[in-house]
């Protein structure tokens, strides 16, 4: 009776949580059918979610999202490897740190969709260009939290490891990168978005299949609720990944004093 109880209070909270965002979608139809404004400027919430439907029917919605995921998540991954050798690369190794310290501090706070238009010239409007900006963008998170984690790593693990007999490889995989993983983990939490949201910007620009491309086809054919409900579908994938890695950092970091925490609200 006891493990119910607190299963219905999870899932109770749970629900409660979700209120916000049910009480900003009934806002949303409410205001879409006031008359205030006309069904081409916000159609509403009711008609998206049928337009979703028919794009889910005719197979629409599973392509694009499909190729939306394809490109962000390839991205996502080189930009998790290079970003995490990298980083840590420029923490053990002054020389690494001396020639990429400048350009990591140039290109991390620059828009690096500026670089779109050379890019398209050079490698085109097909897959590989959109995957490059995904891997742009989304790689200096990753390094900077990289070397922000191994640098707070605490000076008397790394001591006792060496008068252990430990050699660099073994002090890199057995001490500094998972007394690191925390820090490397939420610059992971951040790229990942990033990478969505590139891919999609980057699909806008170019055209072709994927959630960015079938808006900007909507919107010249002056279909509202198919730009609405591409809003919609973002929406939801972008919470689902989130999601899904909060859940993944919670699995790796059981061990971490942040699992004894209680959730935060």
């Amino acid at each position: 009776m006891a493990r119910v109880n607190a299963l219905m209070r999870v899932a109770g909270w749970r629900i409660a949580r979700l209120a916000p965002i049910l009480a900003l979608l009934a806002g949303w139809e409410m205001f879409a059918r006031s008359g205030a404004v006309t069904p081409f400027m916000l159609p509403p919430f009711s008609t998206v979610l049928a337009r979703i439907y028919d794009d889910a029917s005719n197979g629409d919605l599973f392509i694009n999202t499909g190729v939306t995921l394809y490109r962000a998540l390839l991205g996502f991954l080189i930009a998790a490897l290079a970003g995490v050798a990298l980083g840590a690369a420029m923490s053990r190794n002054k020389v690494a740190r001396w020639f990429f310290d400048p350009i990591v501090s140039v290109g991390f706070p620059m828009p690096k969709i500026a670089f779109l238009p050379v890019v398209i010239l050079w490698l085109g409007l097909h897959d590989v260009s959109k995957i490059f900006m995904v891997v742009l963008d989304a790689t200096f998170p990753v390094i900077t939290a990289t070397i922000s984690g191994i640098a707070s790593v605490e000076k008397e693990l790394l001591w006792s490891a060496r008068n252990m007999g430990a050699n660099e490889r073994e002090l890199m995989g057995q001490i500094v990168l998972p007394a690191a993983l925390p820090q490397i983990l939420t610059g992971l939490q951040v790229a990942l978005p990033i990478a969505l949201i590139v891919a999609v910007i980057t699909e806008m620009a170019m055209g072709g299949y994927g959630l960015g491309g079938a808006m900007m086809q909507a919107s010249r054919f002056a279909d509202s609720r198919g730009v609405f409900a591409g809003i919609v579908e973002i929406a939801v994938i972008g919470y689902a990944l989130v999601a899904a890695t909060a859940l993944l950092r919670r699995r790796l970091l059981k061990w971490h004093q942040e699992a004894q925490e209680p959730p935060g609200l």
